[in-house]
């Protein structure tokens, strides 16, 4: 590091703080915070560590610069972004390469060298009027097999007191491990504010250095492109499980409930608004995390943690109804922070499809706001965003389960791939095998585009694995570890597919929103040789029966025979359709496309050309042989 660097760190930091710094024993970690000091001319600089003093300073820091406002139930706070500043940049978030470096057509990428000239450009004197706060974490349980450390400079309350939330402390992991590195490191600056919110968005970057395991992020506030540890981190964590021989993937982890005490744990990838979160937090069930898993092989056994803490979570339709476990956290007092909903004037918090009668007027993310506000586009603002969110830690749901902080992670029974489908693939189904379920069922995912995405409705868009933007390998390399992770197990988890969106000839959907309860239910059974299944073209399905019976105790409902045949009845044109598409997908673009995705796809193709020359279109379920 440069002296002036370190002297300019010490100029702004008090004794305590470089005393945390010095402490851990690593000089390149010193250099680092020195250089994004000098860089960014904070006001004054805080390192961190895992003290409940630290954790309030925050806290009291994101109310005394009015990124956050306290509410009326205590410990619930609200903030802010800016009108421009309300969702994940995808065009602005870039992978930095060298030159000859190549990530495939999906993946969207810069030169390293311009790349990073430019974002130190946004960078210099970024920090001027803030507090640089320096904050060390964990992904992972600490102490564990999973442990990944993370540091974090940012100059951001807001940002550092979500993390507080969403992240087991890790300073003392930094100190455990005695200045090794390997650890993954992010930069943020808000930039200079006006009337609290990032001003120049024009200048809103979001670069992963994959080299240097490094993220940078300017001149914005929306969590998702400043909580370095979220989907950011994601990126650095699957180039580094591909260099180590483990998963990272974007998925919910759930321990579902069986007979007899037993609990089976699942995990779980689908696209926005498939029915991720609502799946993980299954009533009578408990939840591990609703977004990111490490999988590893230990002992012969695929094992999962849940990389986070807490939930950052869109609150849009969060009801009593639907919703108890989280709506009891986030209406009773506790620590919550809110985001761009709308604060009427009881101070209290209030968002689209909350279920309650709806304020008239308050304040919410446009300013003063009233029934009818429009912005400069004559376009109509609602109470709060679409994409508002909530902040809390997980251990404020009572519905938490016990394994989730267990230094070796849960065993994997399950793994789930869900899309929304209105007219091919059935509610549930299981993989003939671990390869069948990764290449069939996970590279081949889609979803359907809704009236909340921008774009026409109803459009089927690829999503491998559901971790399409995310993915910072070559995609056919990303698939191809999916497939050897196998190959370390004495037992594979089993695979299935869920649809929860499928629709009739009239349109409407045949299934309840709660009937999600009914697949997950079979597939515990069905992990453990249960309950019989029905052999189809493209996996297996439930036996009517056992359905029937399942209704019944999960819901207290009625199924009827009628309904099961429309439901599980395989669509043969309509599945050799998705074979079509995918499979142009992976020819056109991506190079490297393992060849057993092909095989998996004929074998598919030709099982379903049998079924149809002998019993047609349309087949139903009970064509099949148990």
């Amino acid at each position: 590091m440069s002296g002036s660097d370190l002297d300019f760190l010490k100029s702004k930091a008090d004794a305590s703080s470089m005393d945390k710094l010095l402490a851990l024993g690593d000089d390149a970690l010193v250099a680092f915070v020195a250089k994004y000091a000098a860089l960014g001319r904070p006001d004054s600089v805080r390192v961190c560590d895992d003290s409940d003093e630290d954790v309030s300073f925050v806290r009291r820091l994101a109310i005394e610069t009015s990124e956050e406002a306290p509410l009326a139930l205590e410990g619930q706070t609200v903030h802010f972004d800016g009108y421009q500043d309300q969702a994940r940049d995808k065009a602005m978030t870039k992978y930095l390469l060298a030159p000859g470096a190549e990530m495939g057509t999906f993946l969207n990428a810069t030169d390293r060298e311009a790349g990073l000239e430019e974002v130190h450009g946004f960078l210099k004197d970024n920090m001027r009027g803030h507090t640089m706060i320096v904050r060390f974490f964990c992904l992972g349980p600490t102490n564990s097999p999973f442990s990944l450390r993370c540091v974090q400079i940012t100059d951001s309350a807001y940002v550092a007191h979500s993390e507080d939330l969403l992240y087991r402390r890790g300073y003392e992991e930094f100190r455990r491990t005695g200045g090794a590195g390997g650890y993954f490191r992010f930069v943020h600056s808000q930039g200079e504010l006006e009337n609290g919110v990032s001003k120049h968005v024009e200048k809103r970057r979001v670069y992963i250095d994959l080299d240097e395991n490094i993220v940078y992020s300017t001149n914005t506030q929306y969590g998702g492109n400043t909580i370095g540890l979220k989907k950011l981190s994601l990126r650095l964590a699957i180039r580094k499980a591909d260099r180590e021989g483990w998963l990272a993937e974007h998925m919910f982890l759930l321990a579902v409930n069986g007979p007899g005490g037993r609990a089976s744990y699942f995990a779980g990838a689908y696209p926005s608004a498939c029915g991720k979160t609502s799946t993980a937090m299954l009533p009578g069930e408990r939840i591990l995390g609703d977004d990111i898993a490490y999988f590893r092989a230990i002992d012969g056994e695929a094992r999962a943690v849940n990389v986070e803490g807490g939930i950052f979570g869109i609150i849009r339709d969060a009801n009593a109804e639907d919703d108890p476990v989280i709506w009891q956290a986030l209406t009773q007092p506790g620590e919550v922070i809110f985001s761009n909903v709308l604060i009427a004037c009881d101070n209290k918090p209030y968002w689209l499809g909350d279920g309650r009668k709806a304020p008239k007027r308050g304040r919410n993310h446009s300013g003063e706001w009233a029934v009818g506000k429009r912005d400069a586009k004559d376009v109509e603002i609602t109470l709060s965003h679409k994409n508002a969110r909530y902040t809390i830690a997980l251990a404020r749901l009572e519905n938490l389960d016990p394994a989730f902080d267990q230094a070796r992670g849960v065993p994997l029974s399950a793994v789930i791939y869900g899309g929304r489908d209105s007219d091919t693939t059935v509610p549930v189904q299981e993989s003939f095998d671990w390869a069948h379920g990764i290449l069939t069922m996970g590279a081949a995912l889609e979803s359907e585009t809704t009236a909340a995405t921008l774009g026409a409705e109803g459009v089927r868009t690829f999503n491998l694995m559901s971790n399409l933007d995310f993915v910072s390998i070559p995609l056919g390399r990303y698939i191809e570890n999916n497939l050897r992770f196998a190959e370390k197990l004495e037992r594979a988890p089993r695979v299935y597919g869920v649809n929860y969106f499928l629709r009739g000839a009239d349109g409407k959907y045949l299934n309840g929103m709660h009937d999600k309860h009914v697949w997950i239910k079979w597939i515990e059974l069905r992990c453990h040789g249960d309950v019989d299944a029905i052999k189809t073209p493209t996996g297996r399905v439930p036996v009517y029966a056992d359905l029937a019976r399942l209704f019944g105790e999960v819901l207290d409902a009625e199924y009827t025979e009628a309904a099961y045949e429309e439901q599980f009845s395989t669509r043969v044109p309509q599945l050799l359709a998705k074979i079509d598409r995918i499979e142009a997908i992976y020819r056109e673009k991506v190079p490297d496309a393992p060849a057993s995705l092909f095989d998996a796809l004929a074998a598919q193709r030709g099982r379903l050309e049998a079924a149809r020359e002998t019993h047609g279109g349309v087949i139903a379920p009970g064509t099949f042989a148990h």
